[in-house]
């Protein structure tokens, strides 16, 4: 069963969103952090954001949220608001067809 790290925060502009995918671009995420994806939502009216990241086992949620929550605050899209871990219950892609 996969795990996903759920985390709000408030505070996230669009030019924060702008910066951190130049910042991101091209790179994995680090080896402390295995997840297998990760989403950013962003609500750019309300300066909302969600991210979420996707783990194989419990062992690297385990390592990934312990590095998340050391990470310094300027790292992070805006204030935290929560954050949540939940159980991939089910993951579905579209299949279009052609």
């Amino acid at each position: 069963m996969a795990f996903a790290r759920v985390v709000s925060f408030d505070g996230v502009s669009k030019q924060r969103i702008e910066q951190m995918k130049e910042e991101m671009s091209g790179e994995g995420p680090p080896d402390e952090i295995p997840a297998t994806e990760m989403v950013l939502l962003h609500d750019p009216d309300a300066e909302q954001s969600m991210a979420i990241m996707f783990f194989e086992t419990e062992d690297d949620y385990r390592r990934a949220d312990a590095a998340l929550n050391a990470m310094p605050a300027s790292d992070t899209p805006g204030s935290r608001t929560g954050v949540a871990k939940y159980d991939v219950a089910m993951r579905m892609a579209a299949q279009r067809q052609t």
